[in-house]
């Protein structure tokens, strides 16, 4: 079975997971924050294109708002080394259309600074990648990010929890979202910020 497109009510936001019902079933998708920055709010209808990677311990479906993005996650996942979190964890980093030209440019340097890549992944990524990227045609730049009406301190928890589950420490995210919190940052801004402060 593969599960190719959901459509439905979006029930729950929690950077990177979403809850999507679906005629009355839940579904959890992990998705990045390229998509995150696109999606409407918490009620309204949502279609996403999926992923779904089956695994003997768990079956995990993964959403994005742009067939650039999956087409980017799917041909993240075929390089030696890179598996669906780190993936996710690179497309919520930066954005797409910049990930292709480090790429294609050969910028081991810039790609370096992404999460969980060091030098030998990024020169992976270069090798493997830029063939299959090579007619890349780029993707629309995301929406305006609008705050959480929940609140700051929601705001702040969202960020959290969300590099709680990219594999951070609870402690170290607590620590790196506070020092970076500039009072007015989405939830969806702080967790790139925090991305990059913790490389």
């Amino acid at each position: 079975m593969m599960i190719g497109q959901i459509s439905g009510i979006i029930l729950e936001k929690q950077p990177p997971l979403l809850l999507v019902d679906v005629h009355g079933i839940g579904y959890e998708i992990d998705a990045p924050m390229s998509t995150f920055y696109q999606l409407p709010d918490v009620g309204k209808e949502i279609t996403l294109l999926t992923h779904f990677v089956v695994r003997e311990d768990a079956h995990h479906l993964y959403g994005f708002y742009t067939r650039e993005e999956r087409q980017l996650f799917r041909t993240l996942l075929k390089v030696n080394g890179v598996g669906p979190r780190m993936a996710l964890t690179i497309l919520s980093s930066t954005a797409p259309d910049e990930f292709v030209r480090c790429v294609l440019n050969n910028d081991t340097v810039s790609l370096v600074r992404l999460p969980g890549v060091g030098k030998k992944t990024a020169e992976r990524l270069v090798i493997e990648m830029r063939d299959k990227l090579a007619d890349w045609s780029g993707v629309q730049p995301p929406i305006n990010r609008v705050l959480s009406e929940t609140g700051r301190h929601q705001t702040l928890q969202d960020a959290i929890s969300a590099l709680v589950s990219l594999g951070y420490k609870q402690q170290e995210a607590n620590r790196t979202v506070t020092k970076i919190d500039d009072g007015a940052a989405s939830s969806e801004e702080l967790i790139r910020r925090a991305l990059r402060e913790m490389t």
